[in-house]
């Protein structure tokens, strides 16, 4: 018999593949092996500090046998979130990624910039979306019905904390990611603060249908 996908709750068990997960996708949705030197920078920043401070909103694809082959990970509260990264996860992990000394010149400078500034989460035009989220699945996996699944999971887990909309911050260049949450009835956040040749910031109500009250 084949084995049947199903999503679940995160388990400790599954970091290894969350963070490998991440690795294989986070170059505007491709592998990011080629690009950057230590690519464990990236989970250091996009998924790893999720399950470890908000492990309770964090879940994953299951291929049926086991295996995590994508996931969904967030925060209900980002200024929370954000304070508590900076206390108690950026101390596990600074060592190993230093900030750069000046002006970032590699992918990896870039990265580990960002790891060392999670204020960067804190955009005042995103107030009204407190929680934020990041899910990627690996390419097998993905166009088959599973991101909505995720996203599903995910929203009525927020809705369960009483928390009415989310945001997402988004590589520009991806532009199957954003026609994947353009079909989820996301909607553009127009920032000041960021740039939207780099980044497009994204949001939507956690109720099902946005489209109904």
């Amino acid at each position: 018999m084949t084995p049947t996908p199903f999503v679940r709750p995160y388990r400790p068990a599954d970091a290894p593949a969350l963070d490998d997960i991440c690795i294989r996708t986070a170059h505007n949705g491709r592998d990011s092996r080629p690009v950057y030197a230590d690519p464990s920078v990236l989970p250091a920043i996009f998924a790893a500090p999720y399950v470890h401070l908000d492990p309770d909103l964090a879940f994953v694809l299951d291929d049926g046998e086991g295996r995590a082959v994508g996931y969904i990970l967030g925060t209900a509260d980002t200024a929370r979130f954000a304070e508590e990264f900076r206390a108690k996860w950026l101390p596990r992990v600074a060592d190993r990624y230093p900030a750069p000394a000046g002006p970032p010149g590699t992918p990896d400078e870039v990265m580990a910039g960002l790891l060392h500034d999670p204020e960067r989460m804190i955009v005042p035009e995103l107030a009204a979306y407190p929680a934020h989220l990041h899910i990627d699945l690996l390419p097998g996996w993905q166009g088959r019905g599973h991101g909505r699944t995720l996203m599903r999971t995910f929203w009525r887990a927020l809705r369960e904390r009483g928390v009415p909309s989310v945001h997402l911050v988004m590589a520009t260049a991806n532009t199957p990611a954003r026609a994947f949450y353009d079909r989820l009835g996301f909607h553009v956040i127009e920032t000041a603060g960021l740039d939207p040749a780099d980044v497009t910031c994204l949001g939507r109500t956690t109720r099902e249908d946005p489209a109904r009250p």
